[in-house]
């Protein structure tokens, strides 16, 4: 199983230095937030783009994806009646479409929860339009791309737009685009799915709706910081044939980046060493 490091972890650092780090503590793969490279990550020229692809490949961290999608530049907003906002967001997703393409990622993670809350609380349907047709566009774009791209559930405290797999699975019936697919954030499942995150997955992957997975304790720690047990989520991974990287998304740093990115990778190591032990498998 190949374990990814969502970077802004170690934002702080330059980027070389992150993807150094990460490699160092045992991932094989960068999840990459666009605003910790530029204020205006989606207009990086080509020769910018060319170079944080080197930097993350040498250092046998390839970039798996980008993910935080609209936390800059400011002002944007997938559900916004405003024509002028509307176009403008609409541009930066495609474009950050083409720079996920360039850095050799495969998967585009939509979060940015202020940036896709309703804008007019009095007209949610307006709002929920408003984005199929923002998000149509880009799962269009993600496919003629060779790449996925997935409204991501969250927990009701972020956002009123798609808290669940159900909200996400409508909308995804609704557009109706080849490219566009839903994810499990562990945190966000674990405070607003029914069942269990594992038993989440073995549930609901089959559907064909869900294609990535992000981990992240319910304190919003790493995985190993709390009391969340990811060794039946890492099993319902296997079970259901899950081939992709396995993202891990903290949101609160203690006592540091490296610290909290460290820590990770050795627990869910010694997770995957223990489910091989058990199962005579090589992950």
């Amino acid at each position: 199983m190949k374990f990814a490091l969502c970077n802004e972890v170690l934002r702080e650092l330059p980027f070389k230095q992150q993807c150094a780090v990460a490699a160092g503590v045992g991932y094989r793969g960068i999840e990459l937030a666009p605003f910790t490279l530029d204020d205006e990550p989606h207009l990086l020229s080509s020769g910018r783009r060319k170079e944080v692809r080197r930097i993350a490949e040498d250092a046998g961290v390839p970039i798996i994806g980008l993910h935080w999608l609209l936390i800059s530049p400011k002002g944007l907003s997938i559900t916004t009646s405003d024509p002028v906002q509307a176009a403008k967001t609409h541009d930066v997703i495609q474009r950050l479409i083409g720079l996920c393409a360039d850095l050799g990622g495969s998967v585009l993670v939509h979060g940015s929860p202020a940036q896709r809350d309703p804008a007019d609380a009095d007209n949610p349907q307006a709002a929920w339009d408003n984005a199929l047709t923002c998000l149509r566009a880009a799962g269009d774009a993600a496919h003629a791309a060779g790449l996925t791209y997935c409204i991501e559930p969250l927990a009701g405290r972020l956002t009123s737009f798609i808290n669940t797999i159900d909200d996400a699975v409508r909308f995804l019936d609704e557009a109706g685009s080849k490219g566009l697919r839903t994810m499990l954030d562990t945190c966000a499942a674990a405070e607003m799915e029914p069942l269990p995150v594992a038993d989440t997955i073995r549930t609901r992957w089959g559907e064909g709706y869900l294609a990535h997975i992000q981990l992240n304790d319910r304190n919003q720690r790493a995985p190993g910081q709390g009391n969340d047990n990811f060794g039946p989520i890492l099993r319902a991974l296997i079970d259901v044939g899950y081939t992709g990287p396995v993202s891990v998304e903290p949101f609160i740093y203690e006592p540091d980046g490296p610290t909290t990115a460290a820590a990770a990778a050795g627990y869910l190591k010694g997770l995957m060493e223990e489910i091989e032990r058990e199962t005579g498998t090589d992950g």
